[in-house]
């Protein structure tokens, strides 16, 4: 299965840039500062609790809102003073389908031609393309109504892309699709980084950010409270460690006994040793083990996962200082 390129970085050139973007809703501070930088070619999930503000950001960055305050580039063009730019460099497709139903899906795709003014030929000629790529081509005819979710996400997809954007938002694509639907959704959206094309996502399920996503920003209270590669940001929760469990109550006692930061459970003899599931980490530990000649009958390594990340990011009752990563580190 294709990976996400986690070694994108700042060398890459910025297609959404975002520095202090602010918006309020009457007394509702939505956003209260809001930095952003996502590398051309690249999947950003940004992350957060219902009314985080996710939503919002996509809204801003696609010129639907304006933002009260901060500055953004899309695709090298300013929201504030270039937004027809903007319009004209990205696709965007929102939580709710944009699908016509009482139409056929080439119809639905047509319409996006006509609406991107292209030529009655080349309007034809993308929609077959779009349709035959997206597997839609044998129901091209069919009303659109008739569409499972699935189908409709896609063809919601294709229609973003008549324009041929090179910047995409996605808020939420997959919610409430099935997990054969959602997998087929993912490699999609692989398949458009892997062409070039840049892509926002926002989503609620963190196994599609981990998946997908080149780098991740949890948003919470309006504002970043952590960015950083998946990777990245797994290490900065702590919890991490090794596993070892014995079947010789010996070796276990002798474990115990090297092991004295290691925490312990003697019905089941098993240990506990803290660790960050760094290779390096695991090599001390084993070379520690091999040196006082003790070896355990099964070793299993236990990182924190997004689950974990999301949870202590988000809990208001949980201190977050210390949590953000590293900027040195992050960019």
């Amino acid at each position: 299965m294709p990976t996400p390129n986690h070694g994108t970085g700042a060398a890459s050139p910025a297609a959404v840039s975002a520095a202090g973007l602010r918006k309020s809703f009457g007394d509702k501070h939505v956003l209260d500062g809001i930095d952003l930088r996502i590398p051309a070619g690249s999947v950003f999930a940004l992350l957060g609790p219902n009314g985080a503000g996710k939503t919002t950001v996509v809204k801003i960055l696609s010129t639907l809102i304006s933002a009260d305050g901060g500055q953004a580039q899309v695709a090298g063009h300013d929201l504030a003073t270039s937004p027809q730019g903007v319009r004209s460099a990205i696709g965007v497709t929102g939580q709710f389908s944009a699908v016509d139903g009482l139409i056929t899906g080439e119809e639905n795709m047509l319409l996006m031609a006509d609406l991107h003014h292209l030529s009655k030929a080349e309007g034809r000629r993308v929609t077959a393309d779009l349709l035959e790529r997206f597997d839609l081509a044998e129901a091209a005819a069919k009303p659109a109504s008739t569409y499972s979710g699935g189908m409709k996400r896609r063809l919601d997809i294709a229609m973003t892309l008549v324009g041929s954007p090179r910047v995409i938002f996605l808020d939420e694509p997959t919610t409430g699709l099935d997990p054969r639907s959602r997998h087929t959704m993912w490699q999609i959206i692989r398949e458009l980084v892997t062409g070039g094309v840049t892509v926002l996502l926002t989503t609620q399920y963190l196994e599609e950010a981990d998946q997908l996503a080149d780098r991740i920003a949890v948003l919470h209270n309006g504002r970043i409270a952590a960015e950083g590669t998946p990777d990245e940001l797994k290490r900065i929760i702590p919890g991490g460690h090794v596993q070892l469990r014995f079947t010789d109550p010996t070796a276990y006692r002798h474990a115990t006994a090297l092991l004295t930061d290691a925490t312990h459970d003697e019905d089941s003899l098993t240990l506990r040793v803290p660790g960050d599931g760094s290779q390096r980490s695991l090599r001390t530990l084993l070379d520690r083990l091999d040196t006082a000649g003790i070896e355990a009958t099964e070793l299993t390594v236990h990182t924190p996962d997004l689950d974990d990340v999301f949870f202590a990011l988000t809990d208001d009752t949980t201190p977050t200082t210390g949590t953000t990563t590293d900027k040195e580190t992050a960019r």
